[in-house]
C-alpha cells in the first residue's frame, strides 16, 4: 500500500525521492513480496510468490544513476496456492532448486524516468541462464519505521520476462511462456 499524504505526515514517511538517505541499504526480508504471475491455460492468471529474498541496495537520491542493486531470491521458498504445485516448481522438471537455488538480478544501469520513476536494467540469472532485462521501478516512501526504528525506504518493480529464455519450458504454450513480476521491495539502511 503506498503511503498517504496524511499517512505520510502522521509517521515522517516521505514520498519526494529526491529527498531519501543516501547510503548501503539491505533487503528486509519480512516486508518484500516477490511476486509471479503466468496465464493458466487461458483460465486464469496464476500466481505465486517467492517468500525470501536479499541482498543490497546502493542508493543515492542525488546520483539515482549511480545506484546499484543486488537481490538474491531463494528459488527453495516458491509458493503457491497448491501444496503440490508448489513442490513441483521446485522440481527438475520447472525450477530446479536443488541445481539452481536462487535468482539472482544485479543492476548495470538505472535511468530515472519521473520524480519518482526508473528503469533499472540489469542481468537476471534463473536455471543457470543469464539474460539482460529491464524493470520498472517506483518509489514509495522512506523514514524511519515506527516499529522497528530503521531508516527504512520502500518501492514497488515491475516487469516481463519469458520463462522459456531461462530453459524453463515445462508446458509452454499451455502454462503461459510470459511471466509478469510485482515486486514489494523494502529496504533498511545499514550502518
Amino acid at each position: 500500500m503506498l503511503a498517504t499524504p496524511v499517512l505520510a505526515a502522521e509517521t515522517g514517511v516521505i514520498t519526494d525521492a529526491s529527498k531519501v538517505e543516501a547510503g548501503t541499504y539491505a533487503v528486509e526480508p519480512n516486508h518484500t513480496q516477490v511476486l509471479f504471475s503466468v496465464n493458466h491455460m487461458g483460465f486464469t492468471t496464476y500466481t505465486g510468490q517467492f517468500t525470501k529474498a536479499s541482498g543490497t541496495l546502493t542508493l543515492d537520491a542525488a546520483k539515482p544513476d549511480a545506484s546499484k542493486l543486488d537481490v538474491s531470491v531463494d528459488v527453495g521458498s516458491v509458493t503457491t496456492p497448491s501444496d503440490k504445485l508448489s513442490d513441483e516448481l521446485k522440481s527438475d522438471a520447472w525450477l530446479d532448486a536443488g541445481k539452481f537455488p536462487a535468482i539472482t538480478f544485479k543492476s548495470t544501469k538505472v535511468v530515472k524516468t519521473g520524480a519518482d520513476m526508473a528503469k533499472v536494467t540489469g542481468d537476471l540469472t534463473m536455471h543457470g541462464v543469464t539474460k539482460t532485462e529491464t524493470l520498472t521501478v517506483k518509489f514509495n516512501g522512506a523514514g524511519v519505521n515506527q516499529l522497528d526504528k530503521k531508516y527504512t525506504t520502500g518501492f514497488e518493480v515491475s516487469g516481463k520476462i519469458k520463462r522459456s529464455d531461462f530453459g524453463v519450458k515445462t508446458y509452454v504454450p499451455l502454462i503461459g511462456d510470459e511471466v509478469t513480476l510485482t515486486i514489494a521491495g523494502a529496504f533498511e539502511k545499514q550502518g
